[in-house]
């Protein structure tokens, strides 16, 4: 590692032009420089930085001073798209693989990365994985293996992916290039869960804190959809700028979209349910500044890089606090005054308690699982999840590859190059399976947790950062933030205050 040091000194350095000269910048932000240094020095890193810390150029910068081809995982298109357009924007090549591109996009990028034209390749987790795909990739010189937001690895994570589940094995079959793991948002555990899931030993953690001063926390409690919506509007007035308004399901946000259409001013929706066109459109006017706000699920969001979004209201509470700092936090990234607005409902429980019921497997989804392994044992060969899936049709498909991984943990099943698998051990009594299912019912009972922490968040009468800085595990220099509204107007004051009436 000392010999390194003069070599990564030497790279800092060139680095510091090709910011100014590519990427148009005088000088890196807090913990990019930190981050880029393990980067160069070969490490495994995980950096932890808030939303609007400038995690993309992390990677960006010491991708144009490495030979070899820089792989980006990513779990959306969205969020592919935004980076490719904007690396494009800055003269650098980058080819994208995913579902929404046509044959003649998906052919062109093809060609780029087998002529090796472009430092970037962007990738979903699902074709990352796959044999044959890495069979391609080895034959490539492969700088470094980007995990754009990590916590989806973490089946402790608010936004889990299964897919990400097989990251680590993918990245041992190219020979374990360095990786460079980002994320906005972990909890010491989701931490210590990215670390064991990739198997890539000890990772270099980079935590430059939560805090963003220029954010101002506030619940409102409500216990009606008519407050809900009066308070909605006020804020909407009140507040110069654009912002977005989550909420919880499909079905809200189109019955407050049609509503708040009647007022004077522009809004559109968001959902995983509309035409893709039809979220395109939505959301190309929200980033050219043309709307008011758009209403949206949590399917809006990850990757919208708009600095100047000033307000974030939660019509209803998200499952965790996690949750509720990624997509408050996409306000105000510019470092101007930005508001978050938790609405607080009671009935808003028993929504998240809904999608917490269907998150899980039950002992008879593993059932089916293994039966399904076991019956494939038969061609010897490892199988990959599409087969596991096709024999286990009664299990929806994200549980599918959760069970795999529970599996995968109590050395049942081994997870084999490319994604596939083959059963360990057969014969697995029902007792011991049973025994799998309170693994699952473990994870269920922290979700339950966590959306008991948010409850509390939305209960408390302490400073909303304090709140946060205690959640994830981090110390606050000041005991309290000043902006938030338990700070502005403490409990004892609004009980101090004389009725009115």
């Amino acid at each position: 590692m000392t010999a390194l040091v003069p070599k990564v000194t030497r790279e800092l350095t060139k680095m510091k032009r090709t910011l100014t000269d590519v990427f148009g910048l005088e000088k890196l932000r807090p913990g990019q420089a930190e981050v880029i240094r393990s980067l160069l020095e070969g490490r495994n890193t995980l950096a932890i930085m808030p939303t609007g810390a400038g995690k993309s150029l992390c990677y960006q910068l010491p991708a144009l001073h490495i030979a070899g081809t820089t792989v980006v995982v990513s779990p959306l298109i969205s969020l592919m798209k935004d980076q490719v357009d904007k690396l494009g924007d800055a003269g650098l090549g980058a080819s994208q693989l995913h579902s929404s591109l046509n044959t003649r996009e998906r052919q062109d990028n093809l060609e780029q990365i087998e002529t090796d034209s472009n430092d970037f390749l962007f990738v979903t987790a699902e074709r990352f994985t796959t044999q044959e795909f890495l069979e391609e990739l080895r034959q490539k010189e492969i700088d470094f293996v980007v995990i754009d937001e990590a916590h989806c690895i973490s089946e402790w994570g608010h936004d889990f992916r299964p897919a990400y589940l097989s990251l680590g094995t993918a990245i041992k079959t190219l020979g374990s290039p360095p990786v460079l793991a980002l994320t906005a948002t972990a909890t010491p555990e989701v931490t210590r869960d990215i670390e064991k899931q990739l198997g890539l030993g000890k990772l270099r953690i980079i935590n430059t804190g939560i805090h963003r001063p220029n954010m101002r926390y506030e619940v409102r409690r409500v216990t009606n959809e008519r407050e809900k919506r009066e308070q909605l509007i006020w804020i909407l007035r009140e507040n110069d700028g654009i912002g977005i308004v989550y909420c919880a399901t499909v079905k809200t946000v189109d019955q407050l979209t049609e509503w708040l259409q009647g007022f004077d001013f522009k809004v559109e929706k968001y959902h995983g349910k509309m035409k893709a066109s039809e979220r395109k459109q939505n959301q190309e006017a929200f980033m050219a500044g043309e709307l008011k706000a758009i209403v949206a699920t949590n399917a809006f969001g990850m990757g919208i890089d708009k600095p100047d979004i000033r307000f974030v209201v939660h019509y209803q509470m998200p499952g965790s606090l996690e949750s509720y700092y990624q997509e408050s936090g996409r306000a105000g990234r510019d470092g101007e005054p930005a508001s978050c607005v938790l609405f607080y409902q009671l009935d808003d429980r028993r929504t998240q308690q809904f999608f917490l019921g269907g998150k899980h497997p039950k002992f008879n989804d593993i059932l089916t699982v293994y039966d399904a392994l076991e019956t494939l044992r038969a061609h010897e060969a490892p199988v990959g999840l599409q087969a596991v899936q096709e024999h286990a049709n009664t299990v929806a498909k994200t549980k599918v590859r959760v069970i795999l991984s529970l599996l995968k943990e109590v050395k049942i099943v081994k997870e084999m190059r490319g994604g596939r698998f083959r059963l360990f051990r057969v014969g697995v009594s029902q007792a011991e399976l049973q025994k799998i299912a309170s693994l699952s019912e473990a994870k269920a009972a922290k979700d339950r947790e966590k959306l008991e922490r948010m409850m509390q968040y939305g209960q408390s009468a302490a400073c909303r950062w304090r709140l946060l800085h205690d959640y994830f595990g981090e110390q606050m220099e000041n005991e309290q933030c000043e902006t938030c509204d338990n700070c502005v107007h403490p409990l004892e004051e609004q009980v101090a205050s004389p009725d009115p009436h």
